[in-house]
């Protein structure tokens, strides 16, 4: 269940565990079906627990313990921990709650709204707090996201979780508007402690008539201006290696510390 993660995916965290089978948020660049060689339409209409998910993270979480891992868990990659059946099945407060009783340190990411907040209560000040943020006009979220939070929904859960002591943090990928991602940075800036920066994978897999939004963008500007705007803002980032190669910085460029 908790697993070392490979490529693109270690660049924000070396350990993740994927507590459900599918995701309902049905971003429509997912990658997740590809992954998992699913069906799309089942990956997003039939999101469920993963067979023995409980059963199996108590037993990941206590070899863990036992060899002294210090590293976060990330809650997830391939899916979301907070999406509608996790309303239910409640399966990330257990998550949460057994890896702190093997004394791990636990990292989120997510695009929900509210019900993200609610697990706010069990996080301690080593764990870490993030939602992905990619478009700050509501409009065209949801054209791109459609059953995901909208951004301010996010960004609202951002600044309880700062004012709570939580760390807290923002995938900026994909990037689907270079002037849309900087001004979620800008708008965020205040209470959100670290950034990752990518850009956008799998760009064939997006629908044929939201292609051209991508497709024009220029990487090298964006990767420039990004820079020059978290330098000016003062906050600790990480550029992932497909971005910082349009600044010949093939391994990528860490500013400030952030734990993985």
């Amino acid at each position: 269940m908790i697993y070392e993660t490979r490529g693109r995916a270690r660049e924000y965290f070396e350990l993740a565990a994927n507590l459900y089978s599918g995701c309902e948020h049905g971003c429509v660049y997912c990658f997740g079906p590809d992954i998992l060689s699913k069906n799309r339409a089942d990956f997003v209409q039939r999101a469920s627990p993963r067979k023995d998910a409980i059963k199996q993270l108590v037993r990941d979480a206590d070899r863990l313990s036992r060899r002294g891992e210090t590293r976060h868990i990330l809650l997830s990659f391939v899916t979301d921990p907070y999406q509608p059946a996790d309303v239910y099945y409640q399966l990330t407060r257990q998550a949460i709650e057994i890896l702190h009783s093997s004394g791990l340190k636990v990292a989120l990411l997510t695009k929900a709204g509210p019900l993200a907040a609610r697990d706010f209560d069990l996080l301690e000040r080593d764990d870490l707090f993030g939602q992905t943020l990619t478009l700050i006009d509501q409009r065209r979220s949801v054209v791109w996201e459609p059953n995901a939070a909208l951004p301010e929904a996010r960004m609202a859960n951002l600044k309880e979780a700062y004012l709570r002591g939580i760390g807290t943090w923002v995938s900026c990928e994909p990037v689907i508007d270079p002037m849309e991602t900087l001004a979620c940075i800008s708008a965020t800036a205040d209470y959100v402690q670290h950034y990752k920066v990518g850009t956008l994978n799998y760009p064939r897999k997006i629908p044929q008539d939201l292609r051209p939004v991508v497709e024009r963008i220029d990487w090298k500007a964006f990767a420039q201006n990004v820079v020059i705007l978290l330098n000016r803002l003062g906050k600790s980032y990480y550029i992932k290696k497909d971005l910082a190669r349009f600044l010949r910085k093939p391994d990528g460029i860490l500013v400030g510390g952030f734990p993985k």
